[in-house]
């Protein structure tokens, strides 16, 4: 019994190596037909017993099964499935670390602290075992985000089935993201301070230091510079308005800072990342038609008169008063987390934002959001075929097993390095 253990755990240890990643899908030759499932389309409505067929990577058609229609290519019943559009998980750094604890592994974070002009993209591992690990929640594309700093740097939108980065493009730096100064610290109880929060001293100096930079920069791009500062020239997309800015804030005070230092500065592309009471201001991000990417629902109220519930029905809170809202995965162990995206959006839906709405928040919301809606985020015709079949609600971690997986009309692969590793266990030691 003891020579069966060890000698399983070293072919774990010495075969795990050997198993290389999934081997990126060839571009779409068969055309498809998708048969008889429930269709979530993205945009808050379904269609039972639909029809969805796709070609040359774009949707063709989507309807009743019961139109008279000739079908296209190879025909998949799917009758008592579900199809959704692929997931897209917004605010990630997926593909940019692969083990905390290894150094060497994490590329989120560059030394410094106004970096707009870094891009996140060129770190992005396409091998990830992470990123692998996605798919079968169907989770086929992700923005991913630079950490760090004030300016964190910029980020980009890419789908998960690619040779690299390049390929895995889908929309090349879409954002800067800002880190917004906190208005509260805690003391450093290691040094013998008091843990408690205090209001930060530093914190209208650290504004400032913003405000300053972005001046700086829309003076330099309005002249003919001899000499090129590649933070600024980053800016310039923000000031024309073809770049968003993320700003990553959390309490009403902070958020409606930014909101009036970007509005004194011209700049009107904002998006609120983490967005913690950011109901309570709904009216001001309204007037200034500013989305919001929630972080996870699973956390405590910030205030002793707080209701209980208030962080799960936040969504439904700023859905209700016209807020375009996203869900992010930025947090404690973010990159294994985010495999989770659709439970989370569940967890909103059943307090109160329904199912399908919480479908939206990941689907045409967050593509929306990172201004892809016009390729990805629903099933619409002549859109891309990035999509998936499920058993059953894809919300339901019960009930979200996939049996099929298409990225740009490419059927993927949605089998893991541990579940290749399996396989080849149970063949040697079952034979």
């Amino acid at each position: 019994m003891k020579n069966i253990i060890l000698y399983s755990l070293l072919y774990f240890l010495f075969t795990g190596t050997m198993v290389a990643q999934q081997t990126p899908a060839p571009k779409q030759t068969i055309d498809y037909s998708i048969e008889g499932a429930t269709a979530h389309i993205g945009n808050g409505t379904i269609i039972e017993n639909s029809l969805i067929m796709f070609s040359n990577g774009k949707i063709s058609f989507v309807g009743s099964a019961n139109s008279r229609i000739a079908r296209i290519g190879t025909i998949i019943n799917a009758k008592g499935k579900h199809v959704y559009p692929g997931f897209i998980a917004a605010n990630t750094t997926l593909g940019l670390a692969e083990i905390d604890a290894v150094r060497a592994t994490r590329d989120y974070d560059e030394v410094g602290s106004m970096l707009p002009h870094i891009r996140s993209v060129i770190a992005y591992n396409t091998e990830s075992r992470i990123v692998e690990s996605m798919r079968p929640n169907g989770i086929l594309l992700a923005q991913i985000t630079p950490r760090g700093g004030t300016i964190s740097g910029t980020s980009s939108v890419v789908q998960l089935d690619a040779w690299n980065w390049e390929d895995a493009i889908v929309k090349v730096d879409d954002a800067i993201h800002i880190n917004w100064p906190r208005n509260f610290s805690r003391g450093r109880w290691w040094l013998g301070e008091d843990s408690g929060l205090k209001p930060n001293k530093d914190y209208a100096k650290n504004c400032k230091k913003i405000n300053e930079f972005f001046k700086n920069a829309k003076n330099y791009l309005a002249k003919t510079q001899k000499n090129v500062n590649l933070p600024y020239e980053a800016l310039k997309d923000v000031f024309n308005g073809n770049k968003k800015v993320f700003v990553h804030a959390d309490g009403q005070n902070r958020i409606t800072d930014a909101i009036n230092l970007f509005d004194n500065l011209g700049i009107k592309n904002l998006v609120i990342v983490g967005g913690h009471e950011a109901e309570n201001i709904a009216s001001t991000l309204k007037s200034h038609n500013i989305p919001v990417v929630l972080k996870r629902a699973h956390r405590l109220p910030s205030g002793e008169d707080e209701d209980y519930d208030r962080p799960y029905r936040s969504a439904k809170i700023l859905s209700d008063a016209g807020i375009l809202v996203g869900l992010g995965m930025n947090g404690a162990m973010e990159r294994m987390n985010t495999r989770n995206l659709p439970f989370y959006a569940g967890t909103y839906a059943a307090h109160g934002l329904g199912t399908e709405k919480a479908v939206q928040l990941i689907t045409e919301n967050n593509a929306k959001i990172l201004g892809i809606d016009n390729i990805m985020g629903t099933l619409e015709v002549g859109k891309d075929a990035t999509l998936f079949i499920s058993n059953g609600d894809a919300l339901d971690m019960r009930g979200n097993i996939l049996t099929e997986a298409f990225i740009q009309g490419r059927k993927i692969s949605l089998e893991t390095h541990q579940t290749k590793l399996w396989k080849r266990y149970s063949k040697k030691y079952n034979n």
